[in-house]
């Protein structure tokens, strides 16, 4: 099964000029833990409500007047619409991310998570090898 049949093409986005206190809103309103960022259209990296308490609260600034693109991720891994389940499984692996942006001619056309591989049904193995990778990182850092 190919990406672009189990990722989400419902993209919320968020610009990287945008205020934080209106970014994490976007992320409640939406139930979504990471939101891609995006200069004129262009992704320019990823946003998750980590981001927003380790680099924004955690550290003291006031989110109504911070940036986005000063709490961002930069240099998202992406994956193409085009790519199989299992490449984006061990994408998420490798690069311990549990969410991939889709791109298609290099424009960005959704999002992948680690449940929308899960429920994808194939490649269960690799899904499986991709989640402990990721879990297994986490756990070392905590």
């Amino acid at each position: 099964m190919q990406v672009k049949d189990m990722m989400s093409s419902h993209l919320i986005t968020v610009d990287r000029e945008e205020n934080v206190a209106a970014a994490a809103r976007l992320l409640s309103r939406h139930n979504v833990g990471a939101l891609p960022v995006t200069d004129g259209g262009r992704l320019v990296g990823m946003l998750t409500d980590r981001d927003i308490a380790v680099r924004c609260v955690a550290a003291n600034f006031d989110p109504n007047l911070t940036r986005v693109r000063a709490v961002m991720s930069t240099g998202a891994v992406t994956i193409s619409a085009e790519d199989s389940g299992l490449k984006a499984a061990q994408t998420m692996g490798r690069h311990q991310v549990r969410r991939l942006p889709v791109t298609s001619n290099g424009r960005l056309v959704g999002m992948l998570s680690q449940a929308d591989l899960a429920l994808g049904g194939e490649n269960g193995d690799a899904v499986s090898k991709a989640f402990r990778e990721v879990y297994e990182q986490y756990d070392s850092i905590n």
